[in-house]
This record gives structure tokens, C-alpha cells and sequence, in this order.
């Protein structure tokens, strides 16, 4: 049986200031937990199961000395942020910080200003895992990496896209970067140009791309929506989609 001070303990990792402070963060779920279990056991603190989950993973739990402690559905839900949490909660340290190694003259990734929705920022991470981006770049107030709905979000991506902190300032003074897309309400129509490797901003769901950042910008492009179409924008991650989409098709089947 888990304590009030432990569950105290793990609600707090829900909150940025406390995962900051302990260097610590949780996934959530069968799929998550298999695979943090398959690309990095050794950032596993402790794993919080049910039964049933121990039972079917206790071979490989013990084999990567693991520890864990098994819960019953009440104690889940209380340290879950889920509605239904899935059978198993994983508290895991921070992963490693990266070097900045991105080649922007042989690949495209994205610049995420200021995208503040979980969802919106978890989905973009798969979405990159997707089309084999292994870098991506936000602003320093864009959403979290490690707040529990990003990552559950990105299914397991976060383990195999870096995601890079910098101003973009900062990242163009750092790297090569011939080519700056910006998603923007009113740019060029995507699918009547030539898209190029680099980088491409897109921006906060109200507010779109901050001003400071719009100077950069060598090529504005834009999703053309249908004419009878009464829909104002689309969402971060569906721009990203569609843009990515697009980029990908163009650098590989072009």
C-alpha cells in the first residue's frame, strides 16, 4: 500500500517546478512503460503496477533489477493523471541533454514558438518520429517535454527525437540554416512550391509566430484551406501534419 507521503510525492511530479527540482518524470501506460522498458531501463526509478501488468513483465523487470511496487487500481488513479490510467505508472529520470548536431542542409525539422498545448506538442514529437526527424527545436516557454500528457502523447517518440530548448536567434548564430519556413495564415500556397531542406516555424496556437521571430523567415507558406470553408486555422499539430507531410513528399519522391 502506497503512503500519503509517496502519493503526495508522485502527484507532484505532475507539476514542472517538482520534476525540475528532482530531475524526475513519469510515463504512464502499457505501451509508454514497454518502451522505456526496451530503450532505456536505466531511467527507470520505480515502476508502480498493477498485478497483472507484474505478472506479465516480471521477467524482464527483474532481469533489468527494476524496482517496483505493485498498486492497486485505487492507488493508480491517485497518482495518475489519466481518467483510466493503464496498468502501470514508471517514474524515470531526465534523459541525457544532446548537442545540437543537426545537419539543416541535408534535413528538415520544425521550430516550435511558443506551441504551449500538450497534445498539440506531444503529437508533433511523433509526427517526427514518424517522418524520421531526429531533431526538434522550441522556443524556451514552449511546452514541457516532460509534463505527462506530452508524454504520452508522442507514444514512446520522446525516446527517439531530441528536443532542443534555444532561442531562434540563438539557433541560427549556432547553425547553417539556408532555408526558414514560417506557417502563416497569409504565405505562399505549399503545394505550389519548391520546398527545400531546413527549418520550419510553426507558431503558438492564438498568437501564431512571435513578431521577433518573423524577420528570420525567408519563405512564408500557408495550407490553402477549401474555398467554402469557414474554418479560421488549423491546430499546431495539424499544420505540422500536413506540412510535414508535404516536405517529406517533395525531398524523397520528387
Amino acid at each position: 500500500m502506497l503512503s500519503k507521503n509517496q502519493i503526495k510525492e508522485l502527484q507532484a511530479l505532475h507539476l514542472k517546478k517538482f520534476r525540475d527540482e528532482k530531475q524526475l518524470f513519469i510515463a504512464e501506460g502499457v505501451k509508454t512503460v514497454n518502451e522505456v522498458l526496451a530503450n532505456c531501463p536505466d531511467s527507470i526509478q520505480m515502476i508502480y503496477a498493477l498485478k497483472e501488468f507484474n505478472q506479465q513483465h516480471e521477467g524482464l523487470i527483474l532481469k533489468q533489477k527494476i524496482k517496483w511496487i505493485e498498486v492497486t487500481e485505487s492507488e493508480l488513479q491517485k497518482i495518475s493523471l489519466q481518467n483510466s490510467p493503464n496498468q502501470v505508472l514508471a517514474v524515470c529520470a531526465y534523459l541525457p541533454e544532446n548537442e545540437i548536431k543537426f545537419d539543416f542542409k541535408t534535413h528538415f525539422s520544425f521550430y516550435l514558438d511558443e506551441v504551449r498545448d500538450p497534445g498539440n506538442f506531444g503529437t508533433i514529437v511523433r509526427l517526427a518520429d514518424w517522418y524520421g526527424i531526429t531533431d526538434l527545436f522550441c522556443s524556451i516557454n514552449s511546452c514541457d517535454i516532460y509534463n505527462p500528457k506530452v508524454i504520452q502523447s508522442t507514444m514512446g517518440a520522446f525516446l527517439r527525437v531530441k528536443v532542443h530548448y534555444v532561442d531562434l536567434e540563438d539557433l541560427i548564430q549556432q547553425k547553417v540554416i539556408l532555408s526558414i519556413y514560417g506557417a502563416l495564415l497569409h504565405g505562399e500556397n505549399i503545394y505550389r512550391q519548391k520546398l527545400n531542406t531546413g527549418l520550419i516555424l510553426i507558431g503558438n496556437e492564438a498568437n501564431g509566430i512571435q513578431e521577433k521571430n518573423l524577420k528570420f523567415i525567408t519563405h512564408q507558406l500557408t495550407i490553402p484551406s477549401a474555398g467554402q470553408s469557414q474554418t479560421e486555422s488549423l491546430n499546431a499539430a495539424m499544420a505540422a501534419s500536413i506540412i510535414a507531410s508535404e516536405f517529406y513528399r517533395q525531398l524523397n519522391f520528387s
